[in-house]
């Protein structure tokens, strides 16, 4: 049986650049039960979106909009867009990790 990840709670997560040397993923939840598991700081903290990103914890952003269901998570890119190591110049691909991210059966 396969686990249950925030994408299968979601209608949509995105990522996108906030500006050359930000990334901003935004989870769009289905409803008020999904958003409540994905705003709970003991499931998604910016500890969780530190170690997925390989990011300094004090560095992420996180904004939870109940009345959209919305999480919105903001940290730098690991290179600025656009310059030689830059694999992903749209950070359109960051979404990845933050989507696979398992939801505990206990929630």
């Amino acid at each position: 049986m396969r686990e249950t990840t925030l994408a299968d709670l979601a209608h949509e997560v995105r990522s996108k650049n906030a500006g050359p040397f930000w990334v901003t993923m935004e989870v769009f939840l289905r409803d008020a039960d999904g958003y409540r598991i994905a705003a709970d700081e003991s499931f998604l903290n910016e500890r969780v979106v530190a170690q997925l990103y390989r990011v300094e914890e004090n560095t992420v952003q996180i904004f939870r909009i109940p009345s959209l269901n919305v999480v919105k998570i903001s940290f730098p890119r690991p290179v600025s867009q656009g310059s030689l190591r830059d694999r992903d110049m749209h950070a359109g691909q960051h979404h990845v990790p933050l989507a696979r991210l398992p939801v505990g059966a206990d929630r």
